[in-house]
Order: structure tokens, then C-alpha cells, then sequence
């Protein structure tokens, strides 16, 4: 079985990391009027045997420079601004949880 997940992004320099389940999809992002703020959905496997890797994502509005190693994702429109948001997929190196020895391994952009 798998799930969509919502977690809402901030706009900065620096990176969102969160701990998804290892074969992630993001599906939707969107800036959401009623709660003023950046969300990603993304689906999951829901398998309690599936490991979980770190992901980092960054967004950046238009115009703000990011590396060239960064995977364009999707951009969300302020509906009411002028404003549009640009998420990135972050290469970085994760954890893995996959028996009693976590291992590192390079994460491709999937």
C-alpha cells in the first residue's frame, strides 16, 4: 500500500530535509492561500519494512540563483501576488536504514 503525504516547504537559502520512505514521489506542489505557505504532497510506500532516506528539497522564487547540480520539480503561484516558487530536489548523500548498520549511499535524483 502507499500514501500521499502533505509537508509544507520554506522559502530559503538553506535546504528542507525531511525523512521520507526510500522510493518517494513527489506528486503536487502548491502554495496554499488559507494557510499562507508552501506544501509538497508526496507519495510513499506505507510498508513498515520499507527504509526511510533523507531528502532535501529547496525552493527558491524567480530569478534566485541555485546550483546546477539542483532537479527542477514544479513551481506554485501566489494567486494573489506576483510571486512564483521553484522547487528543487537537493543531491545529497543519505542514510539508509537497512539492517543493524545504516549505510550511506548517493541519492540520485529519481
Amino acid at each position: 500500500m502507499k500514501a500521499i503525504h502533505k509537508y509544507r516547504l520554506e522559502v530559503s537559502d538553506s535546504t528542507n530535509t525531511l525523512q521520507l520512505k526510500e522510493g518517494y514521489r513527489v506528486v503536487r506542489f502548491e502554495y496554499l492561500v488559507a494557510e499562507k505557505g508552501l506544501f509538497m504532497w508526496v507519495e510513499e510506500p506505507l510498508r513498515a519494512d520499507v527504509p526511510t532516506c533523507e531528502a532535501s528539497f529547496r525552493v527558491a522564487m524567480t530569478g534566485k540563483p541555485v546550483a546546477m547540480s539542483y532537479e527542477y520539480l514544479d513551481t506554485a503561484l501566489d494567486p494573489f501576488g506576483p510571486e512564483a516558487y521553484h522547487l528543487f530536489r537537493v543531491e545529497t548523500e543519505r542514510q539508509i536504514q537497512s539492517g543493524p548498520e545504516p549505510k550511506l549511499v548517493h541519492h540520485q535524483a529519481a
